[in-house]
């Protein structure tokens, strides 16, 4: 391994650090897989309940490509490192300890590469799905210069509808008054949009929710063509791979997992119309402006977002019918997960300690 010297001002005359930056993960057959900060990552984000878990289970279906759950850690300390950004008197204390923005951005990149390559199993692909990550779409594009984005767009009527019905907590929306957290989701799609456009159409694709569901296969054509990887008929049955060795892993804490386990469907397009009151859908446009710029129309009640491809038509039709299969299918499959039996025995334990104690 090289190295380099530098000089400091200050301190030890020289600080030394190694040159070569490329790291290893190996995958289940031993083999080493090299991951930097130049890999081309793909990360997936969007508002809460736009389609983000389903985009990823589509991933995580393909042979080459890993996202795995949630880390939640990463947008913690992308939104930390924003905060310090902003603030002045942060910037100065940063600076007065000798940290600059380049020792912070590098320490930032290891941390997030480091999560990116080591919560899953190794893969060609590494991929990462948190949301709000996009709210920081030029910034990760400045550290990880190769990384790909995802950025998924869906009707903010369904995303706010999706969000209250199923009470998902989300900072800065109010689950009890759904005009404010139509206008949240406005914000938060405004800034995820002007970065997305930034930084190019060949760095960050929007993808239509409604148009991936409809016509999965032209749309998974799209993406992995966008992400310069071999088209693969297994990203078109992503649930025969969930629960599977090798396959994909899925949380209970996140809330689109009992909707990912069923083949794509359109089961959730429409279920917000007539769920809002009469005085915000006549001031939609006003409340959601960003509603229009993203080409949905604020007045259409119930909306046309198209005709399913033959399959999907199926596929809907087959879950509504089978509805009591999929229930069990959810429980087996959390039932069976590795992951999930080694919390639930975690959890059982630490009970055991309590009674104990008690």
């Amino acid at each position: 391994m090289l190295f380099l010297a530098y000089p400091c001002e200050s301190g030890p005359k020289l600080y030394i650090v190694p040159k070569e930056r490329t790291r290893y993960v190996y995958d289940s057959d031993q083999r080493a897989i090299p991951y930097d900060e130049f890999m081309p990552l793909i990360f997936i984000g969007g508002v809460p309940r736009s389609g983000t878990t389903l985009m990823r289970a589509l991933l995580d279906a393909h042979p080459e490509i890993r996202c795995g759950e949630e880390t939640r850690i990463i947008p913690a300390i992308l939104g930390m490192r924003m905060q310090m950004e902003r603030s002045a008197t942060e910037k100065m204390r940063l600076a007065e300890a000798g940290i600059t923005s380049e020792i912070m951005d590098s320490a930032i990149q290891s941390f997030i590469l480091e999560i990116i390559a080591k919560h899953g199993t190794a893969a060609k692909h590494l991929c990462n799905k948190d949301p709000f990550t996009l709210k920081s779409t030029i910034y990760l594009h400045h550290i990880f210069p190769n990384a790909k984005f995802l950025f998924m767009i869906r009707d903010g009527r369904a995303v706010v509808n999706s969000i209250i019905s199923r009470k998902v907590t989300i900072s800065g929306f109010d689950l009890k008054n759904p005009k404010k957290c139509l206008q949240r989701w406005n914000q938060t799609v405004d800034t995820m949009y002007s970065q997305c456009i930034r930084v190019g159409s060949s760095v960050c694709m929007p993808v239509y929710y409604e148009q991936m569901v409809l016509h999965p296969e032209i749309w998974m054509h799209r993406i992995l063509k966008f992400l310069h990887i071999p088209w693969n008929e297994s990203v078109l049955h992503h649930e025969d791979f969930i629960g599977k060795p090798g396959g994909i892993s899925l949380s209970k804490t996140e809330q689109s997992t009992d909707q990912v386990i069923k083949p794509v469907n359109v089961q959730a397009l429409s279920k917000w119309v007539g769920q809002f009151p009469e005085d915000l859908v006549k001031d939609m446009a006003n409340i959601a402006p960003m509603l229009r710029v993203l080409g949905y129309d604020p007045n259409a009640n119930p909306p046309n977002y198209g005709t399913p491809d033959p399959q999907v038509k199926e596929n809907t039709l087959h879950i509504k019918a089978n509805s009591n299969f999929w229930k069990a299918r959810e429980k087996d499959i959390f039932d069976q997960n590795p992951i999930n039996q080694a919390k639930a025995k975690l959890k059982q334990n630490i009970q055991k300690k309590g009674d104990i104690i008690s």
